[in-house]
């Protein structure tokens, strides 16, 4: 099996040396992070004229179309759970409107850009899926009004104009009226929306308090191969041991610590991403 270490972002000069000569590769989020372009290809709003017929199928049958994808974010909420399946780190989400910088926790697919280790076939390899993948081929998007719209990726697959229901959920009654399933969903996207609006509000707190320091993975496979990912964030267990009494008390009762928590205990997936990797050039 091969090596990881986990190390601090030290000189940049001192970083290319590390990894036998090989730059490592960065993590790139997007800013907005409802619609992402890899998931949702043909990002479309709902429409009660142009989907009055439409039927929706599933569960999605591949996920193919997602197989150069290497990390996607998640909500806070659900990193406590999904700690158990993926590897989660921090990353820089924007600016946060007032002269500072968004952080916004991420699922690491891969060890390379282009590389997503859990797509094998077509298939998810975990049971697990992350809340915007949970939601295709839904998604929410802001309009120029600054009002919400439901979106729908028209390139989905699991799309027909059947008409009856008979080959999946209609989004439209014969009325023209949403459909149950379709305000189920629409109620569970904006339960999404506001989880991500508490989760930059979360990795604001983060940053306020100087936890989050960047840092570097670096692993060896087992044919002695170097692999090094940096451009990502942590929360520093050092610089957390420092606070105040008072605010690691603030952190437990509103919940952050056992994120930071499940953030630390989750990196122990990025050696299970050494071993796909593995398997995957076997």
């Amino acid at each position: 099996m091969g090596r990881l270490a986990l190390r601090g972002r030290g000189p940049r000069r001192q970083a290319r040396r590390q990894g036998a000569g090989q730059p490592a590769s960065r993590i790139h989020p997007r800013r907005d992070l409802m619609i992402i372009p890899a998931l949702h290809r043909q990002a479309a709003p709902v429409d009660s004229q142009a989907h009055r017929n439409t039927a929706v199928r599933l569960p999605v049958p591949s996920w193919a179309h997602l197989a150069t994808t290497n990390a996607l974010f998640m909500t806070a909420a659900e990193c406590l759970h999904a700690a158990t399946d993926y590897p989660i780190v921090f990353v820089k989400a924007g600016d946060d409107g007032k002269g500072g910088t968004d952080y916004a926790p991420i699922a690491v697919f891969g060890l390379s850009p282009g590389e997503n280790l859990y797509v094998q076939e077509g298939r998810w390899r975990s049971h697990r899926l992350p809340l915007l993948m949970a939601s295709y081929p839904f998604a929410i998007a802001r309009g120029e009004n600054g009002q919400f719209a439901v979106c729908i990726d028209s390139a989905y697959e699991g799309l027909s104009e059947g008409g009856d229901g008979s080959q999946g959920e209609r989004l439209f009654d014969d009325q023209g009226q949403p459909s149950a399933f379709a305000r189920q969903v629409t109620g569970d996207l904006e339960q999404l929306e506001s989880q991500i609006q508490s989760t930059r509000a979360i990795g604001r707190r983060l940053a306020e308090l100087g936890l989050l320091a960047e840092k570097r993975f670096d692993g060896t496979m087992p044919d002695g191969a170097k692999v090094s990912v940096d451009g990502f964030f942590m929360v520093d267990e050092e610089k957390l041991k420092a606070l105040p009494d008072a605010t690691i008390l603030e952190l437990q009762r509103t919940g952050l610590l056992h994120l930071i928590h499940a953030h630390w205990i989750s990196l122990g997936h990025m050696r299970t991403l050494l071993m796909w990797r593995a398997e995957r050039a076997a």
